[in-house]
């Protein structure tokens, strides 16, 4: 960063949502939600019993957020407006998160093959008491998968960190015979969404 104050801090760690802030020009600095990893995790992703997806993705990113904006004042940071995001992929209200290894995300692909499930990523800012969310719903419909192409693909290891198993930026955009909706929010920040929420807190967005 230069010597000018970042416009926004950015709660995640993901790369996929650096680049895709970067494209469109927001100024940011990563704000880091753990003092040293081996400290317990801040907010509980956790998804609450018999939680709809929605309502799971919307909590869980406003909460590291509202989580982030605290962190300014504890570490007496200068104010500025703190972004978070949270992907879950659903299918027929079942919440997939991030597999734990190669057998668990085989066993997400062939769920998903010749099927269609929603990705939801929902975005938050929060600034002191204020914060605001907006969702990203989109539809994906997987061709049929054989074993050896899942087989192949969660040796590449793309699955790791993702939502649902997959990444539509890699070797997994193959296996899409459509998608509805948004591309980014996919990735894991919706930019239409991301940018309306930037002018409500009068951020210079493209």
């Amino acid at each position: 960063m230069s010597a000018m104050q970042p416009r926004i801090y950015l709660a995640s760690q993901s790369p996929r949502r650096r680049e895709l802030l970067k494209q469109i020009g927001v100024h940011f600095e990563i704000l880091l939600m753990r003092s040293s990893p081996s400290r317990v995790i801040d907010v509980d992703e956790t998804p609450h019993e018999n939680e709809p997806p929605e309502d799971y993705v919307l909590r869980v990113s406003q909460e590291k957020a509202r989580f982030g904006a605290e962190i300014l004042h504890a570490r007496n940071l200068p104010l500025h407006p703190v972004l978070a995001a949270d992907t879950t992929v659903t299918l027929e209200g079942r919440i997939y998160g991030k597999p734990e290894n190669e057998k668990h995300a085989a066993e997400m692909l062939r769920e998903f093959s010749g099927r269609e499930h929603q990705v939801l990523t929902a975005v938050a800012i929060a600034l002191e008491q204020r914060v605001e969310v907006l969702l990203s719903r989109s539809s994906v419909r997987f061709t049929k998968l054989s074993e050896e192409r899942i087989r192949r693909y969660v040796q590449t290891r793309e699955y790791a960190d993702k939502a649902g198993g997959y990444a539509i930026q890699g070797q997994a955009g193959a296996f899409i015979e459509r998608l509805e909706g948004s591309y980014s929010g996919v990735m894991g920040l919706p930019l239409f969404e991301t940018v309306a929420l930037l002018q409500r807190y009068s951020h210079p967005a493209p």
